[in-house]
C-alpha cells in the first residue's frame, strides 16, 4: 500500500513540489507557477475553467463560512482551471440525498458527514469515528494515509461511481439536552436524535428511543419536544444554529474524551467519477493535497471557534455534564458487540475494522485487550 499523503501516481515530476509551494504561499507562488510552466494557468487561459456544484451537510454557521470560504478560494489557486461552486446543506438536495445525487449527477461533489452512509455501505461505519473506537484526529489520519484506509475507502465508492478524495477533519460530537444527563443510565427512555448506524444502536441499548434527523431538522425538533436529547457537532456550530435557545445541557465524555460515541466525527470530499476522471493528473492530484490541507485548516479553525462557544453557552446559562470513566466502561461494553456486527456486514467493513482493531489492540493506543474481544469473530 502506497502512503498517499505524498501521491507519486499522478502527474509529471515537480508537480507535487509545485503544488505544494502554491498551497503555502498562496497567490504569490500564481505567478512562479505560471513561469514554470504550470498546467492549470495554461488551460485556464484557455478558457476551460471547470465549475463543480459541491453542497455541503454544514446547514449554516463557523462550518458553512469555513466551506465556502474554501470554496471561493479553488478559482483562484487553480489559476482559473478548477471552480467549487458552494452550496449549503438542503440547497440542491435534501442532506441524506447527497449520495445519490452525485451518483446520478445532479451535483459533481459533495462534503457529507461519512457516517449518513452506514446503511448504504456498511463500511462507512469504520471509515469515521464510532463508539469507542479510534479517538484522535491524529490516529485517523494515521489510518487513513498510513495504514491503508485511503485505498480501501477509494475502492468502496469506486463501486458506486465516486471518487472518495478524502477525510477532512472537524470536530467531536456532542449532546445537547433538555434535562441533565449525568449517567448511562440518563438516557433510558430519552427521545433522542442520532446519526443512525452504530452509534444509534449503542444509545437504543443503553435505554434511548432514538430517531433519524439531518442536522438542518434538529432546532425545531427539539423546539417542539419532538425530541428532547440530541446530538450534533461541535460547540461552535450547535450554538450559531441556536441549540442553546431549546436545551439546558450539554453532556460530554470525562475530561480528555469530550465524546465517547463519535470523538472524530469524519467529513469528506467525494466526486463523482466521471468529473473525476475529466480532470487532468496534475488537477487530480491538486484537489487530493488541496482537501487534504483544507482538512487541517478546517479543523484548526473550529478549534479556536469552539472556545469562544463554549464561553458563550456559559453566558447563555447552559450548564456542561460529564460522563464518567465508569460511564466509558459501561459503553464499551455495548459497543464491542456492535463492531463485530457491522464489520461482519461486508468484507470491505470487516477489512477496514481489523486494521483500526490491529491499531487499538497495539501500544501505540491501548484501547482494546485480548480478554474484551473474548468470543468475537471477523468473517474476513
Amino acid at each position: 500500500m502506497t502512503d498517499q499523503t505524498h501521491p507519486t501516481n499522478h502527474g509529471p515530476t515537480g508537480v507535487a513540489s509545485t503544488v505544494r509551494r502554491q498551497l503555502l504561499t498562496g497567490g504569490a507562488a500564481l505567478g512562479a507557477t505560471a513561469a514554470l510552466g504550470f498546467p492549470f494557468i495554461g488551460n485556464a487561459a484557455a478558457g476551460k475553467t471547470t465549475t463543480w456544484k459541491v453542497q455541503t451537510s454544514w446547514p449554516g454557521g463557523t462550518g458553512l463560512e469555513i466551506f465556502e470560504d474554501w470554496c471561493n478560494s479553488i478559482v483562484e489557486k487553480t489559476g482559473g482551471e478548477l471552480e467549487f461552486k458552494p452550496f449549503s446543506a438542503n440547497a440542491v438536495v435534501g442532506d441524506f440525498q447527497l449520495f445519490d445525487a452525485v451518483k446520478n449527477g445532479v451535483l459533481d461533489a459533495m462534503n457529507p458527514f461519512t457516517i449518513y452512509w452506514a446503511g448504504r455501505m456498511p463500511s462507512a461505519v469504520f471509515l469515521t469515528s464510532y463508539p469507542l473506537g479510534l479517538r484522535q484526529p491524529g490516529e485517523w489520519d494515521t489510518f487513513y494515509y498510513s495504514l491503508g484506509g485511503l485505498e480501501i475507502a477509494r475502492e468502496e465508492f469506486k463501486k458506486q461511481g465516486m471518487h472518495y478524495v478524502g477525510p477532512i477533519q472537524h470536530d467531536a460530537n456532542i449532546i445537547h439536552s433538555k434535562v441533565p444527563i449525568r449517567s448511562i443510565d440518563d438516557f433510558r427512555g430519552r427521545k433522542m436524535r442520532l446519526p443512525g448506524g452504530m452509534v444509534a444502536e449503542v444509545f437504543q441499548a443503553a435505554g434511548a428511543k432514538t430517531t433519524l434527523l439531518p442536522g438542518s431538522e434538529i432546532f425545531p425538533a427539539l423546539e417542539k419536544g419532538t425530541i428532547d436529547v440530541a446530538d450534533y457537532v461541535g460547540p461552535a456550530v450547535n450554538y450559531a444554529l441556536g441549540f442553546q435557545e431549546v436545551t439546558d445541557f450539554i453532556v460530554t465524555g470525562p475530561p480528555g474524551f469530550m465524546s465517547i460515541y463519535q470523538p472524530v466525527d469524519l467529513m469528506d470530499l467525494t466526486v463523482g467519477m466521471k468529473q473525476w476522471q475529466a480532470l487532468s493528473p496534475a488537477m487530480q492530484q491538486f484537489v487530493e493535497m488541496e482537501t487534504h490541507v483544507y482538512s487541517d485548516v478546517h479543523y484548526a479553525k473550529i478549534q479556536q471557534a469552539d472556545m469562544e462557544a463554549w464561553k458563550k453557552f456559559e453566558e447563555a446559562g447552559t450548564l456542561v455534564t460529564r460522563l464518567s470513566q465508569e460511564d466509558v466502561v459501561a459503553f464499551t461494553k455495548l459497543a464491542i458487540p456492535r463492531w463485530y456486527a457491522w464489520a461482519n456486514k461486508s468484507k470491505a467493513a470487516a477489512q477496514i475494522f481489523q486494521v483500526q482493531l490491529d491499531y487499538m489492540m497495539s501500544p501505540q493506543t491501548g484501547y482494546v485487550t485480548p480478554d474484551m474481544i473474548k468470543g468475537q469473530s471477523l468473517k474476513i
